[in-house]
């Protein structure tokens, strides 16, 4: 089948080594598809990228770069039905980990076009589309430090981690959820729509991307050996520490601002979280 492909690239996205272009124009070279390639500029919003979506009338597209780039081409993609396909060129590549996406370039290319989409849910929270996961404390509080870092990778994330552990707080938390009301010290809540983190750790393994609920992870203290065990075994968590809640609606209040993220961007401080599942919503070529 025949394909009309818009590629959304963003440039700055992980390795700034790799010619995105010129990867994409090689690989379809001898194939018969038609590619439009846009890349993101500074600042450039969903506008202008629902213009060159409605220009290029594609039949497929193509987020190139990490999370944050899905994030922005699902938002303007919204219930159109329109598939949309990754290529995993971020810093964090949470959402293709979770799809077994392949991280080699060309390959990700081929699953673009050969590959059956499939309909997902996604989360919306405080107007923010969540696609992977979300979270307010101590990992909303990392991603905040690790973009203030002028180096990237592992390095830089584990470094951020460890400002973090000293300088975070707990927040005090009321979650309500259907008839549920929780009141609780919390070193973080996660909303979570997939399974894992783009390093690995998963920290939902409850989670299905097109079930009817979304999970809320309580996490009460933040525990190195309890996130160990979460990334290597499947042990269950320790209920003194983590528990976990499945919903379709949630309200967070904190009583002091709280850091705020979403799929892997620092969003700010809130003080109010609510959370609705919008069922269907995309289409993801897995």
């Amino acid at each position: 089948m025949k394909h009309r492909l818009l590629f959304i690239v963003n440039p700055g996205s992980g390795n700034h080594n790799m010619d995105l272009h010129a990867m994409i124009t090689n690989f379809f070279a001898d194939k018969n598809h038609e590619i439009e390639i846009f890349e993101l500029q500074k600042n450039c919003d969903s506008r202008q990228i629902k213009q060159a979506i409605k220009k290029a009338a594609p039949t497929r597209v193509i987020a190139v770069g990490g999370d944050g780039t899905l994030k922005l081409v699902a938002e303007c993609l919204l219930n159109s039905g329109i598939p949309i396909g990754i290529v995993p060129a971020g810093s964090a590549n949470g959402m293709a980990r979770e799809l077994g996406i392949p991280t080699d370039i060309n390959q990700a290319l081929d699953r673009c076009i050969q590959g059956t989409p499939q309909s997902i849910h996604v989360v919306n929270i405080n107007g923010e589309l969540c696609i992977h996961l979300s979270d307010i404390g101590f990992n909303a509080y990392v991603i905040k430090k690790f973009d203030d870092l002028p180096q990237r990778g592992m390095w830089a994330y584990a470094r951020a981690s460890w400002h973090a552990l000293w300088k975070h707080h707990k927040m005090n938390v009321k979650l309500k959820m259907g008839d549920q009301d929780i009141q609780s010290e919390a070193a973080m809540v996660v909303i979570a729509n997939a399974t894992m983190y783009g390093t690995g750790v998963k920290i939902n393994p409850e989670g299905k991307l097109d079930d009817d609920l979304f999970e809320v992870i309580l996490i009460k203290q933040y525990s190195i050996a309890e996130i160990l065990k979460i990334r290597f075994t499947s042990l269950p968590f320790n209920p003194e520490k983590i528990e976990t809640f499945h919903t379709k609606k949630l309200n967070i209040q904190t009583k002091h601002l709280v850091h705020f993220q979403v799929d892997g961007e620092y969003i700010g401080k809130v003080k109010q979280i609510n959370a609705e599942l919008l069922p269907a919503a995309i289409q993801i070529i897995i």
